[in-house]
């Protein structure tokens, strides 16, 4: 995570690219978690910042972009971060035979991944997922930020049930300081 003085967050992670305004949206965090170091926990995927994509973060935070606009960047811009995060899969190289008779050496998902998302802003990229791979299962975990204690919990999670054994795409593209991507990620389950 990176701050700069215009009080903007820049984080990019495996399934999420995100370039958050922190001045315009208050963030939970309390002073204390401000000084804990989340970085041995997190594997972040770094994507690069091109003209593609500034383009679409222009259109997404302009005012007068009309709701089809906002609604195709935003897409586009899920779309690529899913297939950012389908290049860290584990693959494995297989031959296949083409049309007019030819072998082709190639490669192929290995299986055993899912993608989870985190309820309400992390569904927005089930569908960007399900248009890259249409048979992959996925899972949903709800967390919420505890108003008493300022953490945050686990209040549901329905996985596939062998999930510990897989390989997981979490969809989550609002990260302000990587509380619940990492309360996700730890795969604690709802309180009882």
């Amino acid at each position: 995570m990176t701050y700069n003085a215009e009080g903007t967050v820049s984080v990019e992670s495996e399934m999420c690219n995100v370039d958050l305004d922190t001045s315009r949206t208050p963030s939970p965090t309390t002073e204390a978690e401000n000084k804990l170091d989340y970085s041995a926990e997190l594997n972040v995927q770094v994507l690069q910042l091109t003209d593609q994509i500034r383009r679409l973060q222009t259109i997404i935070r302009d005012i007068q972009s009309t709701r089809s606009d906002f609604v195709f960047s935003a897409d586009r811009l899920i779309r690529l971060v899913v297939e950012e995060g389908l290049n860290q899969l584990p693959y494995k190289e297989t031959t296949v035979v083409t049309p007019n008779g030819v072998e082709y050496k190639g490669l192929a998902f290995q299986k055993g991944s899912c993608g989870v998302s985190i309820i309400r802003s992390g569904e927005a990229m089930e569908q960007g997922l399900r248009d890259c791979c249409r048979s992959i299962r996925i899972g949903k975990i709800l967390i919420q930020t505890d108003e008493d204690t300022r953490k945050a919990q686990v209040y549901y999670a329905k996985v596939p049930p062998d999930v510990e054994k897989r390989t997981v795409l979490l969809m989550y593209p609002i990260l302000t300081h990587g509380l619940t991507v990492i309360e996700a990620v730890k795969g604690k389950g709802p309180p009882s």
